[in-house]
């Protein structure tokens, strides 16, 4: 009967820090509004992109880039997905900045990183061509997971 007894009693500590880390975890996400904030100005992006280009404004936003441009990369002309997900790619960057640099924001920035360069990396495929872009979105990642690997802490 004893054995029972602290086996019942195991079952009920594990219970009850089970609760306790779960209401961590809610309360954390309750806490941490950054990630909302981030896809709601993706979605905030992609909608003045795709309202800019239904009104022509889209084109006469990059005119001024072309004029500067010399003649050879012309062909540069990013279509509007390109410019959407460029965007979205260096939005996702400046949550990864934030989570590093405020501490009430801090979270593992790994998969941020990873979306970051796929969506930036979609997007400039599309303009400098997938043969070029992929290998470096790739070498990208593997780096990022290098320096992780030579920053962890034990």
């Amino acid at each position: 009967m004893g054995n029972q007894t602290y086996h019942e009693k195991d079952e009920k500590d594990e219970q009850e820090v089970d609760k306790h880390e779960e209401k961590f975890v809610e309360e954390k996400r309750r806490r941490d509004p950054l990630g909302s904030i981030t896809w709601a100005v993706i979605l905030i992006w992609a909608g003045l992109v795709l309202l800019a280009n239904n009104l022509g404004m889209l084109k006469a936003f990059t005119l001024p880039f072309y004029r500067i441009l010399p003649e050879r990369y012309l062909w540069l002309n990013p279509g509007v997905w390109s410019v959407i997900l460029i965007g979205a790619g260096v939005i996702v960057l400046i949550e990864v900045a934030l989570r590093l640099l405020v501490p009430a924001f801090h979270r593992h920035v790994g998969g941020n990183l990873v979306l970051a360069a796929i969506l930036a990396g979609a997007g400039l495929g599309n303009i400098y061509g997938w043969n070029l872009v992929w290998p470096v979105v790739l070498i990208a990642i593997g780096l990022g997971f290098l320096l992780r690997g030579f920053t962890r802490r034990a």
